[in-house]
């Protein structure tokens, strides 16, 4: 198993394919189904992941008796919510289906044991995008680490059985790549990602992926950038802010994002308590810079941290910090735990 796997990350070709061509992936996803199959479409719900299930829902379209999207995670930002609502997206709640009501299942833009829930259902097929793992197996596997989004993958499949995605499909799928690929930033992408999106340019509802890209806030949030202006602690062209309970931590994400965008600041770091986790964003431009070795060194010990050069997380339970009985995290602290370890 692990040998094929690796085989498949390093050739890019799939189980069920003699060579390596989108028309022979799509003749081999479609050999394994059968027309009074009902299919479970699994993802982890994001952008690229709901548009490449709404894509394969309607390669499966006419070939299978039904097709059903499923997903684990409670979507809570506003782009992906607005996105769903406007497009009139089908996903349902993976606890509310029941799996014997599926014949077969297929695992999108993630693997096998991304998650718990995940490692506990046996797929038929596994389309993704992310480094190879093991331990897993199924029929078809299409795995391309080297492709900045699995819509990229799916607008291949689209056009290898000759269907033209229409209005609503083709602006999930756009907004897929635009999200995936970081706006063609990050390094994890080929031409194939740029060749796709071009051609979804043309066929795309451009106004409506802006309103997607612009609906970042709840109206209940402006609340914490008074305090994040008001909390900001500036040293050594570095931004610390605590922003104490907060009710997502996306709303972290969206204020180191905020402050990212100041002139003055190579370091952007903040932080906030979600549940009875303290949850740490790192922003800098990722030159001479690393945050996800600064998030991994200050961090590491606590709880999980790590990620790119220019952007990082850290999440740590609270009972493991380094905090004195009853001591309250601040801003303060933020700091004395940040500089012990960042030059």
């Amino acid at each position: 198993m692990q040998k094929r796997l690796e085989k498949i990350a390093d050739n890019n070709i799939t189980r069920s394919a003699s060579k390596n061509s989108a028309v022979a992936r799509l003749n081999g996803l479609w050999a394994i189904f059968e027309r009074s199959d009902n299919v479970l479409i699994v993802i982890s719900a994001d952008p690229d992941a709901i548009a490449s299930a709404l894509a394969l829902k309607r390669l499966l379209s006419y070939r299978v008796h039904s097709v059903v999207i499923g997903y684990p995670n409670e979507i809570r930002r506003l782009n992906n919510l607005t996105m769903v609502e406007r497009l009139k997206i089908p996903i349902e709640r993976l606890h509310t289906l029941s799996m014997k009501d599926y014949s077969k299942k297929i695992l999108v833009d993630s693997q096998p044991n991304h998650l718990a829930c995940f490692e506990k259902m046996t797929f038929n097929a596994v389309i993704d995008h992310h480094p190879v793992t093991t331990g897993w197996d199924a029929a078809f596997i299409d795995i391309r680490p080297e492709y900045g989004a699995v819509s990229s993958m799916m607008v291949e499949y689209l056009r290898a059985a000759g269907i033209k995605p229409s209005v609503a499909l083709a602006t999930a799928l756009f907004y897929g790549v635009k999200v995936d690929t970081q706006n063609f930033q990050k390094q994890n992408m080929q031409a194939s990602d740029g060749i796709c999106f071009r051609y979804l340019f043309n066929i795309a509802n451009l106004n409506l992926v802006r309103k997607f890209e612009l609906t970042e806030l709840r109206r209940s949030e402006l609340r914490y950038f008074r305090t994040a202006l008001n909390e900001v602690k500036a040293s050594n062209r570095r931004a610390y802010v605590h922003l104490g309970k907060v009710g997502t931590p996306d709303i972290l994400v969206i204020i180191a994002d905020f402050f990212n965008r100041v002139e003055s600041f190579d370091w952007v770091i903040v932080s906030g308590l979600h549940g009875e986790k303290l949850v740490v964003i790192f922003r800098c431009d990722g030159y001479r810079k690393n945050a996800g070795k600064l998030a991994k060194a200050t961090f590491g010990r606590f709880g999980p941290a790590g990620g790119h050069k220019e952007a990082a997380r850290a999440e740590s339970p609270l009972k493991n910090l380094p905090l004195r009985e009853n001591q309250e995290f601040t801003t303060k602290t933020l700091i004395r735990l940040i500089t012990q370890h960042i030059k």
